[in-house]
Formats: structure tokens, sequence, C-alpha cells
């Protein structure tokens, strides 16, 4: 296990952790439903940094570069998801807040999701890092949080006033990986 992953995996999940402050609209409360989200972001890390001292051993050793790779895409998703947003978005979780638009360029002219996209990356390389059960339990966690939560997002976009134009561009783009990769897969 090579300190340079760690590094790297260490400052993805920071840069993470920083979106709700440097980021994302504030919100008045925090609710239940964001923690709960936010609970695999705070255990994957904590996974890797315990099999990186030798606290929980890796069942298997997939190699540093393959986790380096993974967290520079997800590093690079997230800067260029950022760089599409003129104004900070909603964080979704919190009832009371609304989306002001809809945004179907940049980062997401072919993922719906592009910034859900870039955890589930995160949660991968945490993984491919370092491959035990707190790794691996936080990634299935998080990919079926962010899976419902992108859902009752898709809900709630459906139901505004942005809905016609959101379904549309539902037909067009990929929940977290582009259509073009979903159909390879499908055939």
């Amino acid at each position: 296990m090579e300190r340079s992953a760690l590094v790297i995996l260490s400052f993805n999940f920071i840069y993470i952790a920083l979106l709700p402050v440097i980021f994302f609209r504030k919100s008045k409360k925090l609710t239940y439903g964001w923690f709960f989200t936010a609970l695999p972001f705070a255990l994957s890390p904590l996974g890797v940094i315990a099999s990186y001292y030798g606290y929980l051993p890796p069942w298997a050793d997939f190699g540093d570069v393959a986790s380096i790779m993974l967290s520079a895409i997800s590093i690079a998703l997230i800067s260029y998801t950022l760089g599409t947003h003129k104004i900070p978005i909603a964080l979704w979780h919190q009832k009371d807040d609304a989306p002001l638009n809809i945004v179907t360029y940049g980062a997401y002219q072919y993922i719906r999701h592009p910034f859900y996209a870039s955890f589930i990356l995160a949660f991968i390389a945490a993984f491919v890092y370092a491959p035990q059960i707190i790794t691996f339990a936080a990634l299935a966690y998080a990919m079926v949080c962010l899976n419902l939560t992108a859902g009752k997002e898709e809900e709630r976009l459906c139901r505004s006033d942005f809905g016609l134009e959101y379904k549309a561009y539902m037909e067009q783009s990929g929940r977290f990986w582009p259509l073009a990769i979903k159909q390879v897969k499908n055939r």
C-alpha cells in the first residue's frame, strides 16, 4: 500500500467533504437524510487508514495505480462539475430547497448526477486501495443511498416547473454513467 495512493484518496474525500462548505447553497437545517447519506463518506476513509496502518488487513491487493487513477478521475469530475455551474446548487436532502433551474450542459451533458458519479468513483477507489469490510460496506451503502437520493431528486424535478424539460433530458442522459456505456453493457 503506497503512501501516494493514500494521499490522493485522502484529498479526494476531503474535497468531497468541503463541497457543502465551498459550493452548495446554504440550508437552514440539515436533515437526518443528509447525515445518513454522509455516513459512508466518513467510514470509507477510516477503513482506508485502518488498512494502511495494518489494523484491518485488506482481502486482496488490486494495486495502487488503479486506486490513484480512479481518485484522479473522481477529482477531475468534481472540478468539471463545479466549473459547469454558474451559481451554487441545492443540497437536495432539504425539503425546503427547490431547484432554481436545471443544468443540462457541461458535466451534465451525459450524466444527470456527475457529483454522485464522482463520489461513487471515490468509494470504488477506496475499495480498490483497501479491499476490506469497512470500505466494501461504505461502497455498498453509498451506492444504495446515492441511488435512492438521485431517484428522489429526479421525482421532485419531474414534478417541478421544469418537469417536461427534465423528462426529456432523462431520456438523453444516464443517471451516473453516460448512456453509451449503459447500452454497451446491455448487449
